[in-house]
């Protein structure tokens, strides 16, 4: 089954250096719904508006310095998603990125976010003269069928990866896309 269409009433954006410092506090309640839904992103459910707020300042310090692009979902209310395409800044890596952190808000997925946000993504790769993409995600979460239907290769799963929020293991799913 298909994902809905997106709605007309969300906008997919880049924001620059500026706009994620202003975003931070909407980035960080996505951050934190994300996690509170049980979304492995590398946070725990002890970790604190601080921590999330933290983690946004060092994201707005790599779109500062151009290692990140941050993309954004923005409706009427404000931001309700975000995807990150990291630069690999090796020499033998010029034409790498990966994507990182694409999270949604939960009062607003199944509206095609996700897909737009990771279409977005791609797209700012291939600006960038990237052709190359990686990835990977929670092994049961909804994101990987998303990859999956978005014509990303599965490479295979790494057992106990990482953790759940709630401290279960996790283990991760690792993909990969020619933009070729």
């Amino acid at each position: 089954m298909n994902a809905p269409a997106l709605t007309e009433a969300v906008a997919i954006e880049i924001l620059d250096a500026q706009a994620t410092e202003a975003a931070i506090p909407a980035l960080a309640e996505i951050l934190r719904d994300c996690v509170a839904n049980g979304a492995s992103v590398g946070f725990m459910n002890w970790n604190t508006a601080a921590d999330y707020e933290r983690f946004w300042r060092d994201v707005a310090a790599g779109v500062a310095s151009g290692q990140v692009i941050l993309v954004a979902a923005r409706h009427a209310e404000g931001i309700v998603g975000t995807a990150q395409l990291h630069l690999i800044g090796k020499p033998n890596q010029p034409h790498r990125a990966e994507i990182a952190k694409v999270l949604v808000h939960s009062s607003a997925r199944r509206q095609g976010i996700g897909e737009a946000l990771m279409r977005r993504a791609e797209a700012a790769a291939r600006e960038q003269g990237r052709d190359l993409l990686v990835l990977d995600t929670d092994e049961h979460g909804a994101a990987r069928r998303l990859y999956n239907r978005l014509g990303w290769t599965e490479l295979g799963t790494i057992p106990r990866f990482a953790l759940m929020p709630d401290g279960a293991d996790c283990g991760s799913t690792f993909f990969y896309k020619s933009l070729r």
